[in-house]
Protein backbone atom coordinates (compact mmCIF):
# COMPACT_ATOMS: atom_id res chain seq x y z
CA UNK A 1 0.00 0.00 0.00
CA UNK A 2 1.24 3.51 -0.79
CA UNK A 3 0.29 5.08 2.55
CA UNK A 4 1.13 3.94 6.08
CA UNK A 5 -2.10 5.19 7.64
CA UNK A 6 -5.40 6.73 6.71
CA UNK A 7 -4.18 10.14 7.89
CA UNK A 8 -1.22 9.85 5.50
CA UNK A 9 -3.70 9.11 2.74
CA UNK A 10 -5.72 12.24 3.50
CA UNK A 11 -2.52 14.30 3.88
CA UNK A 12 -1.35 13.16 0.41
CA UNK A 13 2.30 13.68 1.21
CA UNK A 14 1.83 17.35 2.04
CA UNK A 15 -0.16 18.13 -1.10
CA UNK A 16 -3.60 17.50 0.41
CA UNK A 17 -4.89 21.01 -0.23
CA UNK A 18 -4.14 20.86 -3.95
CA UNK A 19 -5.24 17.26 -4.41
CA UNK A 20 -8.56 17.57 -2.59
CA UNK A 21 -9.20 20.99 -4.09
CA UNK A 22 -8.76 19.54 -7.57
CA UNK A 23 -11.16 16.72 -6.72
CA UNK A 24 -13.68 19.24 -5.40
CA UNK A 25 -13.43 21.52 -8.42
CA UNK A 26 -13.76 18.57 -10.79
CA UNK A 27 -16.80 17.25 -8.92
CA UNK A 28 -18.45 20.70 -8.97
CA UNK A 29 -17.77 21.15 -12.69
CA UNK A 30 -19.12 17.73 -13.60
CA UNK A 31 -22.17 18.21 -11.38
CA UNK A 32 -22.88 21.58 -12.98
CA UNK A 33 -22.49 20.10 -16.45
CA UNK A 34 -24.89 17.25 -15.69
CA UNK A 35 -27.49 19.52 -14.10
CA UNK A 36 -27.42 22.12 -16.89
CA UNK A 37 -27.57 19.42 -19.56
CA UNK A 38 -30.60 17.83 -17.92
CA UNK A 39 -32.35 21.20 -17.65
CA UNK A 40 -31.63 22.06 -21.28
CA UNK A 41 -32.89 18.67 -22.42
CA UNK A 42 -36.10 19.15 -20.47
CA UNK A 43 -36.59 22.63 -21.97
CA UNK A 44 -36.02 21.32 -25.49
CA UNK A 45 -38.51 18.50 -24.97
CA UNK A 46 -41.10 20.96 -23.64
CA UNK A 47 -40.57 23.23 -26.64
CA UNK A 48 -40.95 20.29 -29.02
CA UNK A 49 -44.18 19.26 -27.31
CA UNK A 50 -45.52 22.83 -27.54
CA UNK A 51 -44.61 23.02 -31.22
CA UNK A 52 -46.31 19.70 -31.95
CA UNK A 53 -49.46 20.83 -30.12
CA UNK A 54 -49.43 24.11 -32.03
CA UNK A 55 -49.09 22.30 -35.36
CA UNK A 56 -51.89 19.90 -34.43
CA UNK A 57 -54.20 22.81 -33.58
CA UNK A 58 -53.34 24.48 -36.90
CA UNK A 59 -54.18 21.29 -38.78
CA UNK A 60 -57.51 21.04 -36.97
CA UNK A 61 -58.46 24.63 -37.71
CA UNK A 62 -57.44 24.29 -41.35
CA UNK A 63 -59.46 21.10 -41.76
CA UNK A 64 -62.59 22.64 -40.18
CA UNK A 65 -62.36 25.74 -42.41
CA UNK A 66 -62.21 23.65 -45.59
Amino acid sequence: MQFDSISDFFNMGGYAFYVWLSYGVTFCCLSTLIITSARQKRKVLIEIAKKMDREERLKETRSTKS
